[in-house]
Order: structure tokens, then sequence, then C-alpha cells
């Protein structure tokens, strides 16, 4: 069929063209906001899921929502290996100046903005030239992350506050802070919801974000919101490719829409690329069965290529021995000393690699001693990458 007519588009945090499934997640993001605009306190909120549930899309779409109601939004990708401090202060910088502008928040944006500079030189961040006369002294300036970051937002919200508008922070790939980051934000946040002031965090993470939360903090739990991202079920995830197919003018028949949820198992970024191939498979209106069929081997090559092998060409050789050990066990979750008898090694010996591995990203503990992939069928990706395998 038409490629140019192609609905389907899928890539790293694009937006689908049927959201669905989610709205519950929406709502309660647009319920936050609306409170706090309102002046009401609300718990600010942190999504969870694997890779490739949506998160990023999700968060995207929260960030458009507290735009359309006036919010000051500042986005954020956490890198890995980055401190908070460094992208964190310049983001900051431009709310500020916004802020600024408004007459009655002038006293209290100029504190903040000497906040700002002096969270800037304590951490040694470049945030530019501000061009503004202020004779407040350097504030948050400690060297102190713990210290100096509630003291920087606490003067964001109160110059917020101010100014009548409201502030929300959204964070992706939240699980890539260190600890003493993840502290320092949750610290903040707590100093913010104690003082109710007009700022609001969404982050987005894997699954482990929640337990490095309350392990920096015990009272993170009670702070935040965790709301799950999960795969779609069977309705939004035939929702999902039927009706952007049917705004197309075209039809996909049922058989067809049962192969693609079963081989998707309901994963948002697999339904996206299973659309779009299938769509370039089919000859005709309507989609059949034999087209999903058709689109199999060029569908996995896509998966393979765009979405698994980025994440397989950061393994070290053992940690990809470590996944492939799992592979063979299947989807998971496993328990480490049985991924450890696969591999004929103590449960100690591999206790560093299990850490690496976490720390990348790549696999997490849904409880205690259990491991799996962080990683949606990369079970058989592996599999399909490495075909034989002995310990």
């Amino acid at each position: 069929m038409d490629p140019l007519t192609n609905p389907f588009s899928p890539g790293a945090g694009a937006q689908p063209p049927a959201l669905v499934g989610r709205e519950e997640i929406v709502a309660a993001a647009e319920i936050a906001l609306h409170r706090v605009r309102a002046g009401r306190p609300e718990k600010s909120q942190i999504l969870l899921g694997l890779r490739g549930v949506g998160k990023t899309v999700l968060l995207n779409r929260i960030g458009t929502m507290a735009e359309e109601l006036g919010y000051q939004a500042v986005i954020l990708e956490a890198p890995e290996g980055k401190r908070l401090a460094q992208y964190l202060a310049p983001a900051l910088k431009s709310v500020l100046l916004r802020l600024n502008r408004v007459e009655q928040a002038k006293d209290l944006s100029n504190r903040a903005i000497a906040a700002l500079r002096g969270f800037a030189s304590a951490f040694t961040v470049s945030i530019g030239a501000v061009e503004l006369a202020i004779s407040e002294p350097p504030t948050a300036d400690s060297g102190t992350l713990e210290i100096d970051l509630p003291q920087l937002l606490i003067a964001i919200g109160q110059a917020a506050r101010a100014a009548g508008q409201c502030v929300v922070i959204l964070v992706d790939e939240i699980q890539y802070l260190g600890e003493e980051d993840l502290r320092a934000l949750i610290v903040a946040f707590h100093a913010i919801s104690q003082r109710g002031l007009p700022l609001l965090l969404f982050g987005a993470g894997l699954p482990q974000v929640a337990g490095l939360a309350g392990d920096a903090k015990s009272y993170a739990e009670r702070l935040f919101d965790y709301p799950p991202v999960g795969p779609l079920s069977e309705l939004p995830a035939r929702e999902a490719i039927r009706r952007p197919i049917e705004e197309e003018g075209a039809r996909i028949e049922d058989e067809a829409l049962d192969s693609i949820v079963r081989m998707t198992k309901g994963y948002p970024y697999f339904l996206q690329e299973w659309g779009k191939h299938t769509w370039l498979t089919a000859d005709s209106s309507p989609i059949d069965h034999t087209d999903v069929e058709r689109a199999h081997a060029t569908t996995t090559a896509a998966l393979d290529r765009n979405f698994f092998r980025v994440r397989f060409d950061r393994l070290t050789p053992r940690e990809q021995d470590y996944l492939r050990a799992m592979a063979e066990l299947g989807p998971g979750p496993h328990r480490s000393g049985v991924i450890a008898s696969s591999m004929k090694k103590k449960v100690e010996s591999l206790g560093p690699l299990r850490s690496g591995l976490i720390k990348k990203g790549m696999i997490w503990s849904p409880t205690h001693g259990d491991t799996a992939f962080t990683v949606p069928l990369f079970d058989e990706f592996m599999r399909r990458e490495i075909p034989v395998w002995t310990a």
C-alpha cells in the first residue's frame, strides 16, 4: 500500500497516531496540573515501565498539557553518567528570565536568579550570561546538592507564586540519576510540597526507580505517585492498529489484528513497527492475515536493527553472556541463583556483572533475588543474535 499515507512511524518518543489505553494516566496528570494551578496540594508523579511502553510519549503529552494550561515547562532527559546540576541549571535559567518579566515577581525572581548563579558557581555549571542587574548575594552555593537544590527550587517556586504562574519539571530516563542526585531531587520536592509551592515534577523511568527512590529517602513512597505503564490490553492494542488504518480509508481484518496483538504482546513500540511494515507489505485493503505473515521478516529485522541492537551494542562480551544465559531460561523473571547455575558460576562472582547491567538499564530486580529484562522480548532477540550458546 502507499508508503506516503502509511499512518505508522515508530520512533523513540514519537507520538503514535492513536494514543489509546493510557486515558487514566493522562487524566491523573491533568488533574494534578489543574490542582496545583488552583493552589491545591498534589503529588508529583514518576511513570514506571519497561522499554518500549510509551513512557516518553506520555511525558511529552503531559508537558504539552502543562504548557496549554500556562505552565513554565522544563523538559529534560537524564543522560547516563552526567550530574543533574549540569543540565538542570541551564534549563532553569530560561524559566527565571520569563518570571522576571512579571512586575510583581521582580524581587523574588531576582532572589531566585541569585540562587541560580550561586548554584551554577558551586557546581561549576555554565549558564551563560544573565543580562540582569541584581544586587542580591548568591545563595544555594554550599556545594552540597542536598542543601542547594532545595534552596534553588524553593526560590523558583516562590517567584512563580508571586508571578501567578506554575512550573513543571519533566525528567525522562530518571533511572540514570545517581544516588546523590536522586536524593537531592526528593528532598527538594519534599520541601516544595511542605510549602505548597506551584512546582511539580513528572518523571519517567524503568521499574527499579521506585525502589531506588525509597532507598534514597524513605518518604519518597509517600511523596510521589508511581503510575505503572505496561503493555496495552487486547482492546486498546487492537484499536492502536485499527484506528489509524481506518482513518486513512483502509481496513484490516480481525484475524490480522489478532496476529499482530499476539506477536507484539501489546507493547506499543512493537505495535507501531508491525503496523508500519504490515501496511507496506499489503497490496491493497483490507489488510489480512497473509499480509501480517509476509511482514514478519521485515518487521523482525527492523526491530532488531532499531530497537534491540542499539542496546546490545552497549554490552561487553561478559554482559552479553549473562543476558544470553537469561534468554536460554526464557522471558523471565529468573532467580539469580538459577542464572548463575546455568553459567556454571557462583552467584557471588556474578554480583558486580549483574549490578553493572542494572546500572545500564538492561535488567532489573522485580523482587529480591529475581532478575528480569527491562526490554520486552529481549530473550527472543538474544537467541536470534547468539543462536548457539554454552556456558
